[in-house]
């Protein structure tokens, strides 16, 4: 656990200089649905707000590096790798995110990659909602893990 309630009820962030430096890697995904036309701008590069997935990649990865201004008890992570994948699923309707974050470090990037997915899928609802106010982001989830006293952990 990475926050710590004290006994005066005061949140602070957990010391974590004794933690050994090991290599960090956390994998994150989630989705997003559209109507069937909304993906197609997408997929074509000519929604009228330009090139939706590069501008999503872009946000995607400055998510990662932002998360611990954005969570307040997320210690500030000197990533190594940010890794933003989109895959479209064009029978569904769907575009999927995947996220791989690393650093070589005392704590975990899962933060950084849960971050990275989620704002990398708000970028593209935002793009799109002009022509597409019902998209659905759903399922952002951790997949895999590793590093650290807990190793590894796989969904």
């Amino acid at each position: 656990m990475l926050t710590h309630i004290d006994e005066n009820g005061n949140a602070k962030m957990i010391n974590i200089s004794g933690k050994e430096i090991t290599q960090r890697l956390a994998i994150a995904s989630g989705m997003i649905a559209m109507k069937n036309e909304t993906l197609g701008l997408v997929k074509s590069q000519s929604h009228k707000k330009g090139d939706v997935l590069t501008v999503a990649k872009i946000a995607a990865i400055q998510g990662a590096k932002n998360t611990s201004a954005l969570i307040p008890m997320c210690h500030p992570i000197a990533l190594t790798s940010i890794e933003i994948e989109f895959k479209v699923h064009k029978k569904d309707s769907l575009i999927e995110c995947i996220a791989t974050t690393q650093c070589s470090g005392q704590t975990g990037v899962e933060m950084e990659a849960l971050a990275a997915v989620t704002i990398g899928l708000l970028t593209i609802y935002d793009m799109c909602k002009a022509t597409d106010k019902g998209m659905i982001i759903t399922n952002i989830s951790l997949i895999k893990k590793s590093g650290g006293d807990s190793g590894l952990w796989e969904k």
